[in-house]
């Protein structure tokens, strides 16, 4: 048969079609959210696991007094000082991402297709909440747009001065990402490996120890991008992508739903700054 190589409610396995719909379209659906989010690798925002849908996650404060012990002192101080931490619990509750496809009995349906566009459909949709999160940040005090490399300079001394040593991130439109392209290729960096390799590979690398990416979500004018380190914030996740099928007698076809439950939230300001046109 001509469509013997293709799987629908027609020629699946079983009597409503889930079956030979499920399996692809999971493995394709799981697959293209992992490739087309920024986030739900892990990788750059850490994910804390949430089975019931709800994490709360600590941040810890300043302001604790540290006693300094030494051979002058050591008879007077009889006692530390008792200081507790400062806790602030920060409760994120995850959300639902849901999209659906109504396959119909037609055949010739290729359900890994039909996974590809729903995981990259929530994949994207996800994405767009954590930059909508990260919106709360502070706003950088000198002008960054066009974006430049001292301006990623500028960015991280901020950061860094608040304390945060560790990794930093930074993502910004498609716009200014290649409006910094444009500044690196200038002849003030002109010869060296840094240039010749961003220029040609359009991957903007490492800059001032900060790992630089684009997305094509920041759309704001206003807005050239964000920069935080790996504690600024966190993923809770309740339950990665997943996808259900069920028979839909009155579209005579297989209702196909990818889903996805988690939620970025900023968990400390100080450690991510929002790039703006000042």
């Amino acid at each position: 048969m001509a469509n013997e190589a293709f799987i629908s409610a027609v020629t699946s396995d079983n009597s409503n079609g889930a079956l030979g719909l499920i399996q692809p379209a999971l493995a394709a659906a799981v697959y293209e959210a992992t490739e087309a989010s920024m986030f739900l690798g892990g990788e750059i925002i850490p994910i804390v696991q949430a089975p019931n849908g709800v994490a709360q996650i600590p941040e810890i404060g300043t302001g604790v007094t540290v006693d300094q012990i030494n051979d002058d002192n050591a008879g007077a101080a009889a006692d530390l000082e008792s200081e507790l931490p400062t806790l602030t619990k920060n409760t994120i509750v995850c959300d639902l991402f849901a999209v659906r496809s109504v396959v119909r009995d037609l055949g010739n349906i290729d359900p890994t297709a039909i996974g590809t566009a729903l995981g990259r459909a929530v994949a994207e949709k996800f994405d767009t909440t954590v930059y909508s999160a990260l919106d709360s940040a502070g706003d950088s005090s000198f002008d960054s747009v066009p974006l430049t490399v001292d301006d990623i300079m500028d960015a991280a001394a901020v950061i860094r001065g608040n304390g945060e040593m560790g990794p930093l991130y930074a993502i910004f439109s498609t716009t200014e990402g290649y409006n910094l392209l444009k500044n690196i290729g200038t002849n003030a960096f002109g010869g060296g490996d840094f240039q010749t390799q961003a220029l040609r590979s359009g991957n903007l690398g490492v800059i001032g120890g900060v790992q630089c990416f684009m997305s094509h979500h920041i759309t704001t004018a206003t807005t050239a991008g964000y920069m935080f380190g790996a504690d600024a914030m966190r993923i809770a996740m309740q339950k990665n992508v997943d996808v259900e099928v069920a028979r839909r007698a009155a579209a005579v076809g297989n209702d196909v739903v990818a889903s996805l439950h988690a939620r970025a939230s900023l968990i400390d300001a100080n450690r991510a700054i929002r790039l703006v046109n000042v």
